[in-house]
């Protein structure tokens, strides 16, 4: 959604007498001149002059400033990989070597990696360290956090430009999703099945996009079968969540598997954003007349009013490098994702697009829009 200035922190300080929005505007016009985030530049220096005014807390003082410092750091680190189609892996880091899990993570690791799929982990060991060392350095992103014990890094990221290291969860946590164009859940402890049922939730709740989530387990395993079953059993069953919901996420048993979900996943859907009330599809090939006919009545639910319609470029803002993509445009009813995956899976099929043709790489993804 566009970001709407808060006047309110201009006119809390001239309540007081003291114009700071101005001369902060004007500080800002010497480092960053012309650049269309002035606004949220300005609301950011307003909101740390005000926490200043109040001058409460050292200890929140102290936490604003190590966030801050950590997501700058985060921001100008993974500039260098921008462009880059990344897959988020979640696994225990008490995986040993000779598990067939490990085995399995690193094989993961390897065809993410064939598949021009960079690979970010928690940097840690067991999973983490097989599916690192199956993708290689420089397929590799490890986002290490800093404990008391399992706090090192494993073998294939330590001590490179390709680690990031966290003081604080919350913050690493949202690089591990707002990076992510797909995530593999392989089984793991009560870390992974905290990152499992978070990024569900945002995705179910629309606050992160639409990417593929994966569970992998190795042939016979129970792991996620046993989760998946207390899911249908318990929150499905009594309408704690929707059954749709369910489609949000996928079990597979090899790694061939995972791969090939996330490449299906991207072989048309490129990306997605909100422009105001709309909700926008981008993809690499225009759907047939036939196909979108079809839409119209298959996924109504989905729209709260109109109809999908399907345009080329149209100057969005901080978009040109998307021109050569074709929008799929609706007023999404904002609350079915599940339905909405459903959809994605239906303009992925070659069989519905105008020209079929071999689906092209998958290109760059734009970055996480705010909502």
């Amino acid at each position: 959604m566009p970001y709407v200035p808060n006047d309110l922190l201009s006119r809390h300080f001239q309540s007081g007498g003291i114009d700071l929005a101005s001369k902060v505007e004007e500080q800002l016009n010497l480092v960053a001149p012309n650049s269309p985030n002035l606004p949220l530049y300005r609301d950011m220096m307003l909101t740390v002059l005000r926490m200043a005014q109040d001058d409460r807390n050292r200890w929140n003082a102290k936490i604003t400033l190590q966030a801050l410092r950590e997501l700058d750091n985060a921001f100008r680190v993974l500039e260098q990989f921008r462009g880059r189609r990344k897959v988020t892996v979640f696994g225990s880091a008490r995986t040993p070597v000779e598990h067939p899990m490990y085995a399995l993570a690193r094989e993961l690791g390897m065809k993410l990696a064939a598949s021009d799929l960079m690979v970010i982990t928690g940097a840690g060991g067991g999973i983490m360290a097989a599916a690192h060392e199956g993708a290689g350095l420089d397929y590799s992103l490890g986002f290490n956090i800093t404990l008391p014990f399992e706090q090192h890094a494993n073998a294939t990221v330590d001590g490179t430009g390709n680690l990031l290291p966290f003081h604080f969860f919350f913050t690493r946590k949202l690089f591990f999703v707002k990076e992510a164009d797909a995530l593999v859940l392989c089984p793991g402890g009560f870390g992974t099945l905290d990152e499992a049922l978070e990024v569900l939730t945002l995705i179910q709740t629309g606050k992160s996009p639409l990417v593929p989530i994966v569970l992998l387990d190795a042939p016979g395993g129970t792991f996620w079968e046993g989760a998946l079953t207390f899911i249908k059993n318990e929150l499905e069953a009594n309408r704690y969540i929707l059954p749709t919901d369910m489609n949000l996420l996928k079990l597979v048993y090899s790694a061939d598997e995972a791969v090939a979900e996330i490449n299906q996943f991207y072989s048309n859907f490129h990306s997605s954003r909100w422009l105001k009330n709309t909700f926008v599809i981008r993809m690499h090939h225009a759907l047939s007349e036939k196909a979108l006919a079809h839409m119209q009545e298959a996924f109504a639910d989905l729209r709260l009013s109109d109809e999908f319609h399907q345009h080329g470029y149209q100057e969005e803002h901080d978009e040109e490098q998307f021109s050569h993509l074709t929008r799929l445009a609706f007023t999404f009813n904002g609350r079915n994702h599940g339905r909405l995956r459903e959809l994605v899976d239906y303009i992925n099929l070659s069989e519905n697009w105008a020209k079929p043709i071999q689906p092209q790489q998958a290109r760059g993804r734009e970055p996480l829009q705010a909502t």
